[in-house]
């Protein structure tokens, strides 16, 4: 049976790179980890082998810690803006480049105001802690005419301690799960939301506070909201950000209920009033949707999980 190459694909995965900025005494750092995938005219090295439309994975390291040198890394996006243009742009075999980057996020360590300081030190500016909250991401594909920017977080731990409900369920004869009227709701939050900007000659977004915005709202969303489901709060954190954020016109969750389980005391003597739980990772429930601007079709692939 004859055969025929179907989409494909090529590029160097998983660049570690660090830019450390120098302001005088203080230093400022960006950490990526950026996936470079390539397509195009490619027929022939699969076919027969010939390399002569192939630029070298090693070279798209290279360019890569290159840029960050030259252009810097102002943010994710714009960083794999100007990587995705230079690939499409300079080669004629490539039409399409795609860049994923993830954002790892320090922040500077408080010192203190005693002696403690090393000899000679005025104010240190140049010692950072590892954030342990969430992983920054964004993938960039540029096909020569327009762009397509989405932006998003994974790992996102997030809890209310109360004012979270679930009741009213369908119940069949293999449901043990008791209603709840106060329970704890936590999740680690996965999420993923397109740019509605995707030309040059449109008004690029201020990508830095964008996230930091689009963070803020997903954050007190899902705080301000008195929950009788994950759906519901899920639905208020996409709906905040949505008439929120002009630029952004979709978002799509992945949100695990991290369930919370009351400890049995009795045994004890004890009575647990709301006190003690048993933290279960799993199985959980998984609750995936996405949110719209009305009259937007969504472009964000539903299967964000691998499950």
């Amino acid at each position: 049976m004859p055969t025929i190459l179907g989409q494909n694909q090529y590029g160097k995965a998983e660049n570690r790179v660090v830019k450390i900025t120098r302001d005088g005494d203080t230093h400022h750092i960006k950490d990526l980890n950026v996936s470079v995938a390539l397509s195009g005219d490619m027929d022939d090295v699969h076919y027969s082998g010939s390399n002569a439309n192939v630029l070298p994975t090693d070279t798209t390291k290279n360019t890569v810690f290159a840029f960050a040198k030259e252009h810097g890394i102002e943010s994710a996006e714009q960083f794999g803006i100007h990587l995705a243009r230079h690939f499409v742009y300079s080669q004629e075999p490539i039409k399409v480049a795609r860049i994923r980057v993830e954002e790892y996020s320090w922040e500077r360590i408080a010192t203190s105001d005693g002696n403690s300081k090393f000899i000679g030190a005025d104010e240190v500016k140049h010692s950072f802690v590892r954030k342990g909250q969430e992983t920054r991401t964004t993938q960039i594909t540029f096909d020569g005419e327009k762009w397509e920017v989405i932006s998003g977080l994974k790992d996102l731990s997030v809890m209310n301690s109360t004012n979270s409900e679930f009741w009213g369920y369908v119940k069949d004869k293999y449901t043990t799960l008791k209603e709840a009227y106060d329970r704890i709701l936590a999740t680690d939050v996965s999420a993923k939301w397109r740019y509605n900007w995707t030309s040059d000659q449109e008004r690029m977004p201020n990508w830095e506070k964008s996230y930091e915005q689009t963070r803020k709202h997903m954050l007190q969303a899902f705080a301000e909201t008195y929950s009788l489901s994950l759906q519901q709060t899920l639905y208020q954190m996409g709906s905040r950000i949505i008439n929120n954020r002009s630029e952004i016109d979709e978002i799509r969750f992945s949100l695990p209920n991290n369930h919370h389980f009351l400890v049995d005391l009795e045994p004890f003597g004890l009575k647990n009033d709301n006190e003690v739980y048993f933290a279960a990772d799993r199985p959980y429930g998984l609750i995936e949707a996405t949110v719209l601007r009305d009259g937007v079709e969504p472009k964000i692939p539903v299967d964000m999980t691998n499950l």
